[in-house]
């Protein structure tokens, strides 16, 4: 198994990794799945400044992980959202923690400062994957996504990535730095 970065050709896999958990699950808030050119040009867009990686056993992608802008406003541009989405069969071995720990090496590397992640609830190994990283749980919204004709909680949780003063951070943006590794 090996991590590594993203490629447009990756995107026929992500679709058909991410297509179950947007149907048949609360996880992902969306409603119908990408399909693999809607994936690709998400790909394509999103790693313009922020890593995304993908856990491969030869041309078999196992799952992936990302991150994007925490908000839009300058202010917000040294804190990230990050997801993880596995094969099903691939759950509960570790590759988890192994594509979350490489993201998070990259994201420090480039001077991101915090990782946030939202959590649909109810969903512990979600929330045991985030704490075993260092997580803490900021709060939670009540009712904040419909889905199924149901209301769920997301829970947000932050793990702090680098111990920068703001002087030190100023220094260039996290894309010159992404695009600099």
């Amino acid at each position: 198994m090996q991590i590594r970065p993203v490629i447009s050709e990756d995107a026929e896999q992500i679709a058909a990794i991410y297509a179950p958990i947007v149907e048949h699950t609360p996880i992902s808030f969306e409603e119908r799945a990408p399909t693999a050119a809607e994936m690709r040009e998400r790909i394509r867009a999103l790693t313009t400044t922020h890593p995304w990686l993908v856990a491969a056993a030869g041309d078999e992608i196992l799952g992936y992980a990302y991150a994007c802008a925490h908000q839009e406003r300058a202010g917000y541009r040294w804190s990230v959202n990050s997801s993880i989405y596995l094969r099903e069969e691939s759950r509960g071995r570790g590759l988890g923690k192994q594509l979350y720990s490489e993201l998070f090496r990259q994201l420090e590397a480039r001077r991101f400062h915090a990782v946030f992640a939202g959590i649909t609830l109810p969903n512990e190994a979600s929330i045991g994957l985030h704490r075993s990283l260092g997580f803490a749980l900021v709060g939670t919204y009540r009712e904040v996504g419909l889905k199924f004709g149901t209301w769920f909680d997301t829970s947000w949780w932050q793990v702090r990535l680098s111990p920068d003063s703001p002087s030190q951070q100023t220094q260039g943006t996290p894309a010159a730095r992404l695009n600099a590794s």
